[in-house]
């Protein structure tokens, strides 16, 4: 059934994709499927909001780029070049397009256009939601379902490219919220909008999430764990919404928020840690929030596939496995390195992950429950702490013989660097722990790169400066494009 909405979504959404690259909202498509006539039946509005999660799985998104993509490399989290690179550090060439190496430059200025077509893609439904939503769907609840998911995704994403064009150590340094960032875009039209500031930019987007938990109320007491509920791990549920406000108040440094909302996702949510993975390596029985890659197998084989070829997947060799997950012996305990989680060629002395291969739902996850564990422990103290960071631990089959201990910020710090690193590899969210954190210096899995703060920073596309954020729309003020 999935496979099916997803080509028949792919197809009614046409209306709504990418124009080109200089004009990346296109509000009138030259397509066969037009705004007026998708939009004048409920299964429209539905097929809609498919085809935007269709839009999240392209490459230069959450397909690849934003999550075990060029957001892990740049955590140097594979010991892989890419053909036409030199060596690992010309991943934080931002400035300059080549045709070959990592393309960091040109593949960002397509993370940020195709971004923004989400958003516009989001902001199109709300748009028609306002203009027939009660004429068109009869049902309250789903209407609601359909503005909550809207505004969900739209927070979600402009999340992402805060943590990316935004400011380094946010939630610890309150000098740098004030740095102009990114525009936040709430209306389906090509206006220039202007470059706002850290701050503005959370509190839209905190703004967005609390609406969205509003109108996804009714789905507080669902449990994930339900057969019948597995399928909304696949779309922004409630608890997912949660989940995100616990992510983008931690980031902010709202220690209180934080964990309250990572608290009430852990209590609430019906799923639990798992102690094992070897039919499960992507650890979909505790994902909160996904997107679903059509043929992933097939489709990523290029990426992960553990054959004769693998010096050109995203692979690692086995001493970087060994300091990644802090292997020590011929096996570890730990059953994120385990042969179930990793795929290891022996000639090669190389392994790469079994997440995008061995993944009967296909799924790239977006947000999984031991996040929240680590946001209350970040968000704790002492013994508090230390509780929730070795409850993952000792569910991954870390003994309790070696508990981490959390008495000082730096001890829980540096025990969740190394968890983050572990938990969620080809995951995307170690770049931005290091980023959030402001830690730069050597990194312990890739000794010849000491990360400075400048590798944080990335310019404002050139596509942005040329077709949306200018100095004149910058200097009407940033409070015409908040909330």
């Amino acid at each position: 059934m999935k496979k099916i909405l997803y080509i028949i979504s792919l197809m009614l959404t046409a209306s709504l994709t990418l124009g080109s690259c200089a004009d990346w909202f296109d509000i009138s498509p030259k397509t066969d499927v037009k705004a007026d006539d998708l939009f004048e039946t409920e299964n429209g509005f539905m097929s809609s909001l498919a085809g935007i999660y269709v839009l999240m799985t392209g490459e230069s998104v959450y397909g690849r780029d934003l999550s075990y993509g060029l957001v892990e490399q740049l955590a140097q989290m594979y010991d892989v070049i890419p053909e036409g690179a030199n060596d690992k550090s010309a991943i934080y060439n931002y400035t300059q397009t080549t045709s070959g190496g990592y393309n960091t430059k040109g593949r960002f200025e397509r993370t940020w256009l195709d971004a923004y077509n989400i958003i516009a893609n989001a902001n199109n439904l709300l748009k028609w939601l306002d203009k027939k939503g009660e004429e068109v769907i009869y049902s309250d609840e789903t209407r609601n379902m359909l503005r909550g998911e809207a505004l969900a995704i739209r927070a979600a994403v402009h999340f992402d490219l805060l943590r990316l064009w935004g400011p380094a150590d946010y939630a610890a340094n309150p000098e740098v919220r004030s740095a102009k960032s990114i525009p936040y875009r709430t209306q389906a039209d090509k206006s220039k909008m202007p470059l706002l500031s850290a701050e503005t930019v959370v509190a839209n987007i905190i703004a967005d999430l609390d609406s969205a938990r509003y109108y996804l109320s009714f789905e507080s007491g669902m449990k994930l764990d339900d057969r019948i509920s597995v399928q909304r791990r696949f779309r922004f549920n409630y608890h997912a919404i949660n989940a995100m406000l616990a992510r983008v108040h931690n980031y902010a440094g709202n220690s209180a928020q934080a964990k309250a909302a990572a608290i009430e996702v852990i209590d609430n949510c019906g799923l639990e840690l798992m102690s094992g993975n070897d039919d499960d390596p992507v650890l979909f029985a505790e994902t909160l929030c996904a997107v679903n890659l059509y043929q992933m197998k097939d489709n990523l084989s290029s990426y992960f596939d553990a054959g004769d070829k693998i010096q050109t997947k995203y692979h690692i060799t086995y001493n970087t496995l060994n300091v990644l997950f802090e292997i020590s012996g011929s096996e570890s305990e730990d059953m994120r390195a385990r042969s179930a989680a990793f795929s290891r060629n022996s000639d090669y002395q190389m392994a790469v992950t079994n997440k995008y291969q061995d993944n009967d739902e296909e799924a790239i996850p977006l947000l999984r429950l031991p996040e929240m564990y680590y946001i209350v422990c970040e968000n704790s103290e002492g013994d508090e702490a230390a509780y929730y960071i070795n409850i993952v631990r000792n569910r991954r089959g870390i003994s309790t013989s070696k508990n981490v201990t959390c008495d000082t910020p730096e001890q829980r710090i540096n025990a969740l660097r190394s968890e983050y690193r572990k938990e969620f590899y080809a995951e995307g969210q170690f770049f931005y722990f290091l980023k959030a954190h402001g830690l730069t210096g050597a990194l312990a899995h890739c000794p010849e790169i000491s990360l400075a703060n400048e590798n944080f920073i990335f310019p404002l596309p050139d596509a942005e400066r040329e077709y949306g954020w200018s100095e004149e729309t910058d200097a009407s003020g940033e409070d015409t494009a908040s909330m």
